[in-house]
């Protein structure tokens, strides 16, 4: 244990961001000089905050299992060389995670049954930065070649960590990307402002040395179809995430101006980074309505601030939630509260309970959309009568999320079966109904978490190595069938 009065003595404490008035105006990390060094002032006291349960039900609530209490002592200890170690057994990408996830480990903390739980994303990510400065972080390349060969398809967190896993057990992969560079939604979805893509490029540096091959701009389904990936490759790993977004058919769907999130983030991360974007979508002047109250309506909310809008509404058809954990969801279930993200710190106006029920517009060009009040009732919504109301809308952005995988082109081509919620389907050892073709992350789980997605990439990169060569070394995190602590 680190400290055994560190959760008597310190509160929880939590890296400060830059102030909104300055970090609006660029599209750097809204943390000063990078949030692990933002962190190191304070962390060491928060990592003895860690009580180092006998039952640490962080594991638990962490799909990769990382060893939190283990870490979080050797930070205490200012062991950072060890800690990193510890961290990188389970984890690929803690400069991913460390940002971007929601944190469920922290929800299962022990000591939030009663108090707040410990930083455990901040001690996370604070090692993981210090560990990259230190010089703590090299390539591993195998000892040894097995001869054989795997494709993987997509270059998200699920591809790339199932890529690297394969890579050190000594097989050749390839990593293929229809986008002009690797990294998925990681490249292109992820606003500068959250994650910085230097963490990115970073890392894949890192795996090139170790001899991962990367295949960009390369549609795989169509001049490289299914039929010619299978003959080349011994195995294939489909990762190619859940990218069919929901829709809203609505009347005035039609009108310019309405846009999926993907098509909108895609295009500003491009900008932001010097790219020049022809016919870019943006939300300079414009009254900015945001459907989706989820993660990527924030990221459209903070680009539409960068962009300078005239005002920006984002709309939720749920309530909105309960500022602490509600007593039907509770310890250690990951509970739906109220968050403010930096997004939300900095501008727009969230408004909870509403149904779009029309599109209205000009000339074929939106101009506002005519909402309504709704309440759950008996297991269905019900709209309230006499609340229907119209608001400006010059740029309306969909954020509601994703069904499925895109199944024309190469999963057609495969013939792998689907689930009943339109995902590929896998057996145990997460492959599909193809022999040889297997399944990681959001194209085999649905929608879901980065974490969940380099827990599955990882795991079935073992299943994979053992379909090589009879058996592996490598982890097993998560099971297909496995589900996060949720009610």
């Amino acid at each position: 244990m680190a400290d055994p009065k560190g959760f008597l003595k310190e509160g929880r404490k939590v890296a400060e961001r830059r102030p909104v008035e300055e970090r609006v105006h660029d599209w750097n990390e809204v943390y000063p000089d990078g949030i692990g060094r933002a962190l190191l002032p304070i962390i060491t006291p928060q990592a003895g905050r860690c009580m180092d349960c006998g039952i640490p039900f962080c594991h638990q609530g962490c799909p990769l299992g990382n060893i939190i209490p283990e870490w979080n002592d050797l930070v205490w200890r200012d062991d950072w060389e060890g800690a990193i170690e510890r961290l990188h057994a389970t984890n690929n990408f803690p400069e991913f995670t460390g940002r971007l996830c929601p944190a469920p480990c922290e929800t299962a903390c022990v000591l939030g049954i009663n108090q707040d739980p410990v930083t455990i994303k901040n001690v996370e990510v604070s090692i993981i930065d210090k560990a990259w400065e230190s010089g703590f972080v090299r390539p591993q390349p195998p000892e040894w070649l097995s001869g054989r060969t795997v494709a993987v398809v997509g270059s998200g967190p699920a591809g790339l960590a199932a890529a690297q896993q394969l890579t050190r057990a000594g097989h050749t992969v390839a990593v293929y990307e229809r986008a002009d560079k690797i990294g998925g939604l990681l490249r292109y979805g992820i606003p500068e402002f959250k994650m910085e893509k230097k963490h990115l490029d970073r890392r894949l540096d890192q795996m090139r040395r170790e001899g991962t091959v990367f295949r960009p701009g390369v549609d795989v389904g169509g001049e490289l179809t299914g039929e010619k990936l299978k003959d080349r490759y011994d195995a294939v790993v489909l990762a190619m995430g859940s990218t069919t977004a929901r829709e809203l058919d609505v009347p005035g769907r039609d009108l310019d101006g309405i846009h999926q999130a993907m098509d909108f983030l895609p295009q500003a991360n491009r900008a932001a980074l010097g790219e020049q974007v022809e016919g870019q979508v943006t939300a300079t002047d414009k009254h900015v309505v945001i459907i989706g109250g989820g993660d990527t309506g924030a990221d459209c909310l903070g680009t539409s601030t960068r962009h300078g809008a005239a005002s920006i509404t984002q709309l939720e058809i749920m309530p909105e939630p309960p500022g602490a954990r509600p007593s039907g969801q509770p310890w250690p279930t990951y509970p739906i509260t109220f968050k403010v993200s930096s997004a939300h710190e900095e501008a727009g106006e969230r408004v909870y309970s509403v149904s779009t029920k029309r599109f209205v517009g000009t000339e074929g060009r939106v101009t506002g959309l005519v909402l309504v009040d709704v309440v759950f009732e008996g297991g269905k919504l019900t709209e309230i009568e006499g609340t229907e109301r119209e608001i400006p809308a010059d740029l309306v952005l969909f954020a509601m999320g994703f069904t499925g995988p895109e199944t024309a082109g190469l999963v057609e081509q495969l013939g792998v079966d689907l689930d009943q919620r339109g995902n590929v389907a896998r057996d145990a050892s997460y492959m599909s109904s193809v022999p040889g073709v297997f399944v990681a992350g959001d194209a085999g789980r649905g929608q879901s978490l980065i974490v969940w997605a380099i827990a599955e990439g990882r795991a079935a990169a073992s299943k994979v190595d053992e379909f090589l060569t009879g058996s592996t070394t490598l982890p097993a995190p998560v099971k297909p069938t496995d589900r996060p602590l949720t009610v």
